[in-house]
């Protein structure tokens, strides 16, 4: 198949996701095509089958703001005729598949139907799509789509309670590759986090104010207290001020590292113990199904889809949001001692297996066999 997808290239779950499959597909024999602003950032070694066409927005006086979803919809149109492409596969409903939609009626002008795949990722319902500055052309562009994918049950729900959409949507979970996240851990590296054999909790996000960032400090504080420990915190974005603030006036930041941006998480997650998620909602959870694949349980918020990630009392443990002394409690329960520890690792390491790649990639190519059938028809 010759498989066009859209993206956002950047550090978030979406762009993650569709990079990931994109890859897989590739070493399937499938030729991808990425069309996004800028190289994604998971797309770091070279891989035969795939290609990328960056989108070009030219700025003139006229725009206060260049218009990305005209040039976005263009590049479209020429990628795929020139690329002879049978299918585009969209992440994110803003702009993508509207983007997608115009490209579709431009190119049947010349007879070539182009089918679309969208698939909804969260904050794209729940955040951006809500708001009535975009909110019907998010519900337009969604059923104008060929087919429309969620990646839970809780998103496919939340989706169908906001908009009016007439089509069904299919649910494909996010998944990981498991052998990628399967690293033994890296000695010299851990031992300049915890020189002293303490353990190591772990937070990854973009550091908006739905992650919560502050209750994982709260809840690494009451850990230290009985457990000794280090924190990582991986990632950037605005809520980052506030964790560092907060660190300091707990009097813990030198127990405390803001790592920034980092790609190779599977070898931080190597070294870790465990895995806080204290988000307000999450779509799935992605960055909880890395770290359980990684073999790192996982203490988390009960918010969005990640009851369908995280096994109460196998793979970890959930609690209500803002729930810091519960969570709190439920972090030291797994980390008390080393035998329990590794029981949640053995735990957290099997149910990840249920969405790896090789589990999950033919969902996709199942779903893009049937439109490349209609059209062969």
């Amino acid at each position: 198949m010759r498989i066009g997808i859209v993206c956002y290239p950047t550090f978030g779950g979406s762009g993650v996701l569709a990079t990931e499959l994109g890859k897989a597909l590739a070493n399937k024999g499938h030729q991808v095509h990425f069309i996004t602003y800028q190289q994604p950032v998971r797309l770091n070694m070279f891989v035969p089958n795939i290609f990328y066409h960056e989108v070009q927005v030219p700025t003139y006086p006229l725009f206060d703001y260049p218009p990305y979803e005209t040039a976005l919809a263009s590049t479209l149109v020429d990628v795929i005729k020139n690329n002879h492409l049978q299918l585009l596969h969209v992440h994110y409903a803003i702009p993508h598949a509207s983007a997608a939609y115009m490209a579709k009626q431009i190119l049947a002008q010349d007879g070539i139907d182009i089918p679309v795949v969208t698939t909804l990722h969260g904050t794209d319902i729940t955040l951006v799509g809500k708001d009535k500055t975009y909110a019907p052309v998010v519900a337009f562009s969604i059923n104008q789509s060929d087919a429309i994918t969620a990646v839970s049950q809780n998103l496919c729900q939340e989706t169908y309670n906001t908009f009016k959409i007439h089509k069904s949507i299919e649910v494909i979970h996010n998944f990981v590759d498991v052998e990628r996240f399967s690293r033994k851990p890296i000695d010299a590296f851990k031992k300049v986090i915890a020189p002293n054999g303490e353990r190591i909790l772990l937070h990854a996000s973009n550091f908006r104010k739905v992650k919560r960032v502050q209750d994982v400090v709260l809840i690494f504080n009451e850990v230290n207290k009985r457990i000794p420990s280090k924190l990582l915190f991986v990632g950037d974005g605005p809520e980052r001020a506030v964790a560092e603030d907060l660190s300091r006036r707990l009097g813990i930041c030198d127990d405390i590292r803001f790592v920034g941006k980092q790609e190779q998480m599977e070898d931080i997650l190597a070294i870790a113990d465990l895995f806080l998620l204290t988000s307000e909602y999450e779509s799935f959870g992605l960055a909880a199904l890395e770290a359980m694949a990684a073999g790192v349980p996982v203490v988390s918020t009960n918010a969005g889809g990640l009851p369908e990630v995280i096994v109460e009392g196998v793979t970890g443990y959930m609690g209500n949001v803002g729930d810091v002394d519960s969570m709190s409690e439920k972090a030291i329960s797994i980390l008390q001692d080393d035998a329990t520890l590794e029981t949640f690792r053995k735990g957290a390491s099997a149910h990840a297996k249920q969405f790896d790649i090789h589990n999950i990639v033919p969902l996709y190519e199942e779903l893009y066999e049937k439109f490349l059938v209609k059209a062969a028809v």
